[in-house]
């Protein structure tokens, strides 16, 4: 795709799931912040199917939500998506800015809403803070996002699979906060527009605004292809070499004589 494609694309993705994201944040407010939907059900059934290897294995995926992995596999994407020095370096800073403003603004979203969180008999995990959208979630949404368009950039084989993995990982983190209590899923929904959203807008400027030479997938090798080298003389349009001289065609050498009639090589005058 062109790059107005993509940002108009990405832009217009970013919109509608921020619009589905501030809709979903003014119904959860006007309503004190109770349980929504299917929030009660899907918690009342996480806490009645929780065996102990199950609750092991959502907690350890659900740490990798969090903390320094994030960061870790944000720095992955970057030099993943660059192909030069350069476009690493800036794909680097672009990916931990897009993953830190999140973070960011996420916070202010939580300290708006303060959405309490499920009750405290119902963890299996430990949590802090308020609820909506989850921080879990998010951070994970956002890097899967970021590994995506990386991988989808650099279009290695079988990118197919490994954006479908890279999805899978993501979305199973959200699920892992509802499962350990911590979370109604109201809010994990949340995490996921509000990150979808966000990956949207910094895609959408990325592919507007910043130069081609820097756009990280992009080489600079075809600026000056069509350039002759110095070191080859090639012949010009009047049968000559680029130093002035005729060239061997023109002055015979080691050439058949025009004559048809006389057979063997011509000799020299």
């Amino acid at each position: 795709m062109k790059r107005d494609e993509v940002a108009e694309l990405a832009g217009s993705c970013g919109l509608g799931a921020w619009t589905a994201f501030g809709v979903l944040a003014m119904v959860m407010v006007g309503h004190d912040g109770i349980p929504l939907f299917a929030d009660a059900d899907l918690l009342s059934w996480s806490v009645g199917h929780r065996p102990g290897v199950a609750v092991a294995l959502a907690r350890g995926l659900t740490g990798t939500g969090t903390g320094v992995v994030p960061y870790e596999l944000a720095v992955l994407a970057a030099l993943v998506a660059g192909r030069t020095l350069r476009q690493r370096a800036l794909a680097v800073a672009l990916c931990l800015g897009c993953l830190g403003t999140g973070q960011a603004l996420r916070y202010a979203v939580m300290a708006l809403v303060t959405r309490p969180r499920p009750p405290l008999t119902d963890w299996a995990t430990h949590a802090s803070g308020w609820a909506f959208p989850s921080g879990h979630t998010t951070t994970a949404a956002l890097t899967a996002g970021l590994l995506i368009i990386a991988v989808r950039v650099r279009g290695p084989r079988g990118s197919t699979l490994l954006t479908l993995v890279i999805g899978v990982w993501g979305a199973s983190v959200g699920l892992t906060r509802v499962y350990l209590g911590v979370h109604w899923f109201t809010d994990v929904v949340g995490g996921w527009l509000f990150a979808l959203g966000w990956i949207g807008f910094c895609l959408s400027a990325v592919a507007r605004w910043l130069p081609g030479r820097w756009t990280p997938g992009t080489t600079d090798t075809a600026r000056g292809a069509a350039e002759p080298t110095g070191g080859t003389a090639g012949p010009n349009a009047h049968g000559t070499g680029t130093d002035g001289r005729a060239t061997k065609a023109e002055r015979g050498e080691g050439h058949a004589p025009d004559d048809p009639g006389r057979r063997g090589r011509s000799r020299p005058a």
